[in-house]
């Protein structure tokens, strides 16, 4: 499976917010949406992240500074994107070796989309649905 088949799932829809915008807006952005990153954009440029991961350390070092620090002086800039064309595992072992929950997803210099960390449980549990179907099949076709 590839990243492209699971955004066709999910749908290519990703929030993003500017680096100029306060850490406390797009905090908002991330409660109305019920979402646990933005993908940071300067027009059509991403430029950074910014999860709730980065958030909490910044609430840590005072919650007041959520009003008065900018986006781009918060997020995390030296993003890890994938590709529509990555394999399933390949996203897999990105996430986990760089310790990510949020991968946004280019078509060359476009962002495409945005997959989480739950999008690549949902795939692979998917997966596994459809394997166990078709070995159930055969089961039951070589069988009668």
């Amino acid at each position: 499976m590839k990243i492209r088949d699971i955004l066709r799932h999910k749908g290519p829809d990703v929030v993003t917010v500017s680096g100029a915008q306060t850490v406390m807006d797009a905090v908002r952005v991330l409660v109305e949406r019920n979402i646990g990153g933005v993908v940071v954009v300067d027009g059509e440029q991403v430029v950074g992240i910014l999860t709730e991961r980065d958030v909490l350390r910044l609430t840590a070092e005072g919650p007041d500074r959520l009003t008065a620090l900018t986006v781009e002086t918060a997020m995390t800039s030296d993003v890890i994107t994938g590709s529509l064309d990555d394999e399933l595992h390949s996203v897999m072992e990105v996430m986990t070796e760089h310790r990510i929950r949020h991968l946004p997803v280019m078509d060359e210099d476009r962002l495409a989309g945005i997959v989480s960390i739950g999008d690549v449980v949902n795939a692979c549990r998917r997966l596994a649905e459809e394997e166990n179907v078709h070995l159930r099949d055969y089961m039951h076709g070589a069988g009668g």
